[in-house]
């Protein structure tokens, strides 16, 4: 027998009143915070999969009724099959699989099911969000090894160089 978990108030809440965020979960996106870096990064990725996702003539609700019912809130789980096809047939596929970062806070990796433009936006958010972190964290090196360096954003590898050369210096 598979167990799947038991329906709560808060999944009709969820279905019916979501929270900010909580009205695109039928994509599968979990936010843990509302203002943090990495939802101002993939925000704009989340609407895009929406505006792709969602058919004009279907409810929200519904789309998150059918995740609830047909997928058990899960990106993995599946309570009723024929009601998880629909979800996937309604939204074309397109759901978001996961997002972490790897080694660094700015390494972000996203993870989707969507077509090839959405698939570029992801891969371009990735790429802005790693080259603007590794400048900033290059930029805090500079500063602790030369508080009156000029940094001038824009190169990983010229703010590299310039690290490179301030601690050949200091040896």
């Amino acid at each position: 027998m598979i167990y799947t978990r038991d329906i709560k108030w808060d999944d009709f809440r969820y279905i019916f009143f979501p929270k900010k965020l909580e009205k695109y979960g039928y994509l599968g996106i979990i936010f843990y915070k509302e203002d943090s870096e990495y939802y101002r990064a993939l925000y704009p990725l989340v609407l895009a999969m929406d505006y792709e996702a969602k058919p004009k003539w279907s409810p929200r609700w519904f789309l998150r009724f059918l995740h609830v019912f047909g997928n058990d809130r899960s990106i993995v789980a599946l309570r009723n099959r024929k009601l998880s096809d629909l979800h996937r047939k309604l939204t074309k596929g397109i759901a978001f699989w996961d997002w972490k970062t790897k080694w660094y806070d700015y390494d972000l990796r996203i993870y989707i099911s969507a077509p090839q433009h959405l698939q570029n936006l992801a891969d371009d958010i990735e790429q802005g969000f790693y080259t603007r972190g590794r400048q900033n964290d290059l930029a805090e090196q500079i500063k602790k090894l030369d508080q009156d360096a000029s940094i001038v954003l824009g190169s990983i590898e010229r703010l590299e160089k310039q690290l490179e050369e301030l601690e050949n210096n200091e040896v």
